[in-house]
């Protein structure tokens, strides 16, 4: 009886794992392949929460990489002046746009910035992130605590580093990468 009561447990604990994890993965598509991404809402409930919603509206297709920087990160997310299919959209206003939604309080956490992590671009204000995210090339432990990291590449971190780099110093991209669409698995 025991050995039965522990295996409905360790099936169950397996089971409820498998649909949490399902429900925080979303997939980015790049022209360069499928790149999967574990979402931390534990961490950043808000950030976790207004990502999936933008990406499911699909209001993160077709916004351009509009600062990459060889070794640190590519930010995009611009769904206002980034937007490459809107009437909006303005390549060198891209980067100062965001929704109509008010920007998010910080969420800042323990996840360190390491390769593949998933974190919010802002402003010098701390609570000013809206849209706009970015995602690390390679560590960068002066953003840990000072951004709000809130999930990680987990699968195919190698077609992110295959994005069209910017200029070395400003990081602005001329004829950017986009994203084609993001999108929960």
């Amino acid at each position: 009886m025991k050995k039965n009561i522990y295996l409905f447990i360790l099936f169950f604990s397996l089971l409820s794992t498998q649909l949490y994890a399902k429900g925080n993965l979303m997939i980015l598509k790049l022209k360069y392949g499928a790149v999967e991404i574990e979402l931390y809402p534990e961490k950043a409930p808000n950030h976790v929460k207004r990502f999936k919603e933008f990406s499911d509206e699909g209001k993160y297709d077709n916004v351009v990489f509009h600062r990459v920087i060889d070794g640190f990160m590519a930010q995009t997310g611009d769904v206002k002046f980034g937007k490459s299919d809107s009437p909006d959209f303005n390549l060198n206003l891209a980067g100062t746009g965001g929704s109509e939604l008010p920007d998010l309080n910080a969420e800042f956490s323990d996840i360190a910035h390491t390769r593949g992590t998933l974190s919010a671009a802002r402003s010098s204000d701390p609570n000013s992130a809206n849209s706009q995210f970015f995602i690390c090339f390679e560590a960068a432990p002066h953003l840990d605590r000072q951004y709000s990291a809130f999930g990680k590449v987990i699968k195919g971190m190698e077609f992110i580093d295959m994005i069209k780099k910017g200029d070395p110093n400003s990081g602005a991209v001329k004829d950017p990468d986009k994203i084609i669409s993001l999108r929960s698995k």
